[in-house]
């Protein structure tokens, strides 16, 4: 583990400029619009088991307004044109997901009366298509910077440098919040938050810093 916080503490200050830019972007999602979480809640769905380069291009092409009115099929369409998995399953969820367009004001809500870690068990449960990973990202994405986004490249990092011990097939939630303690014991002793030290991990691990 000393040799995965010597290089993150070694990270130079462009990436370290990077980083701070990439968050402070998901902290101006409290003053951005309801089409325009519910259009980061698709990018999350399209980013599961899959590259994450990809559904950016696909949410780019899409736009908010594309998320919420095009046909089903239309979706599906721009998901094959980019060469991005699962089109038929994820063109359904994002559809199915319009049942939540308000999501700024569902997530808001339930932080205000309970805290983060039930505004991810309830995205968790409410839509499909969404598990932990994709949650979390999701808050994060949002301006929320204490949860971890367990995807394969931190979770390689961690089975690299001896913090896990294995990949556990399939991520279950009792795995996931196992693995999330040994992340954010990680955060303590690098003094980063879960959202930065994600960021931080991943370029590292894939030398681009993306939402």
């Amino acid at each position: 583990m000393q040799s995965l916080i010597a290089q993150i503490h070694n990270l130079s200050p462009e990436i370290t400029q990077t980083i701070d830019t990439r968050l402070k972007e998901f902290q101006s999602f409290a003053q951005k619009s309801e089409e325009e979480w519910f259009s980061e809640l698709c990018l999350c769905i399209l980013t599961a088991n899959s590259r994450a380069i990809t559904g950016i291009a696909i949410q780019k092409e899409l736009q908010p307004s594309g998320f919420l009115n095009k046909s089903q099929q239309d979706i599906v369409n721009t998901i094959k044109r980019n060469k991005h998995r699962f089109h038929n399953n994820k063109a359904n969820y994002i559809v199915e997901a319009r049942a939540h367009r308000n999501i700024k004001t569902i997530i808001a809500e339930i932080i205000q009366k309970d805290n983060i870690i039930e505004a991810r068990e309830w995205l968790v449960k409410n839509v499909k298509g969404i598990g932990y990973k994709e949650a979390s990202h999701f808050l994060r994405n949002t301006g929320h910077d204490n949860v971890a986004i367990l995807d394969r490249h931190i979770l390689n990092l961690m089975k690299e440098h001896n913090i896990i011990e294995e990949i556990p097939k399939p991520l279950t939630k009792n795995k996931y919040l196992e693995i999330e303690s040994k992340f954010n014991l990680l955060c303590q002793e690098v003094g980063m938050s879960p959202a930065s030290l994600d960021l931080a991990m991943w370029y590292l691990k894939t030398g681009e810093v993306l939402k």
